[in-house]
């Protein structure tokens, strides 16, 4: 198999066109997001929604409402109990989280397992991404583009509410109100990816982007550059190589993100490991010389 067919022979089935599209919409909004979430600290919180989603959705299923306004009610839902559990108990924040996140993402799993169904609703935790359909791709495209508009129009107050609530306070913005929109984004992200990798799998979609530029580059706006980028890239590179050594879309997605990570832990000009160790070495060198 030579270069060309490597990379056509994929595209001449819909069914991987379409799951080509969906990854790359979920993985740039995923990574767009996870600047934030990786800059205010919320990744446990990333991953809480990320599965406490599930009853929400398949409750939705079950009513034949939409499964985004299943998933933001109970990613409110979500939040708004582990706040009450940290403020009304000694037990601290990184606890309640794992006992919300654990306690709805179990209810959603006993939903699933009782809820009959003309599809297969395991596709919501483990992803289905070579079974997208044309309407799943119009939901999946109408709400990232929703969540990708939100986020650049409101980069600047995200960003500020990010680095200083207090001061964004300051300047007349509300605090509260932009962290509840991040979350309510953030529940919408979770619906836009469940397609792509599943609910197990959505938080690293949320979190490895984001860190992964953080390893790259001091600036916050060439983050928002760098994490899509290379999100993207590893969705096309995970999804080509499930294609042809025939393993699971999702998960060869999320390794291929991994694989950047951990080449951007080790690498990285200033923040890598041999990075770093290259850079002390230049630097004694320079202090031998000049001595």
């Amino acid at each position: 198999m030579n270069v060309i067919d490597f990379f056509v022979d994929p595209l001449r089935y819909d069914f991987m066109v379409r799951a080509l599209i969906t990854t790359l919409i979920a993985a740039v909004v995923c990574a767009v997001l996870s600047c934030w979430l990786v800059l205010i600290g919320w990744s446990l919180m990333g991953d809480a929604v990320s599965h406490a989603v599930l009853p929400g959705v398949v409750l939705a299923y079950i009513v034949g409402a939409p499964f985004a306004l299943g998933a933001v009610i109970f990613g409110f839902l979500a939040v708004a109990l582990i706040g009450v559990v940290r403020d009304t108990s000694r037990v601290k924040e990184d606890a309640a989280i794992g006992i919300v996140f654990s306690t709805l993402f179990a209810l959603g799993l006993v939903l699933v397992s009782v809820t009959p169904s003309q599809t297969d609703l395991n596709h919501i935790i483990f992803g289905n991404l070579l079974g997208v359909s044309r309407s799943d791709l119009v939901q999946i495209a109408i709400l990232g583009a929703v969540v990708f508009v939100a986020l650049i129009v409101k980069r600047r107050d995200f960003t500020l509410y990010a680095f200083d609530p207090t001061h964004a306070h300051a300047i007349g913005l509300n605090p509260r109100l932009l962290g509840a929109a991040l979350l309510g984004l953030l529940a919408l992200t979770a619906v836009v990816a469940l397609q792509a990798v599943g609910v197990i799998l959505v938080v690293a979609m949320l979190i490895i982007p984001g860190s992964t530029a953080y390893l790259l580059t001091d600036s916050f706006h060439r983050m928002l550059i760098i994490a899509p980028a290379i999100s993207a890239a590893c969705a096309v590179i995970g999804l080509y190589l499930s294609y042809h050594i025939d393993t699971a879309s999702g998960g060869m997605v999320v390794l291929s993100q991994g694989a950047a990570f951990a080449l951007a832990y080790l690498f990285a000009p200033h923040q890598g490991i041999v990075g770093r160790r290259i850079t002390a070495a230049r630097r004694r060198r320079t202090t031998a010389a000049t001595a």
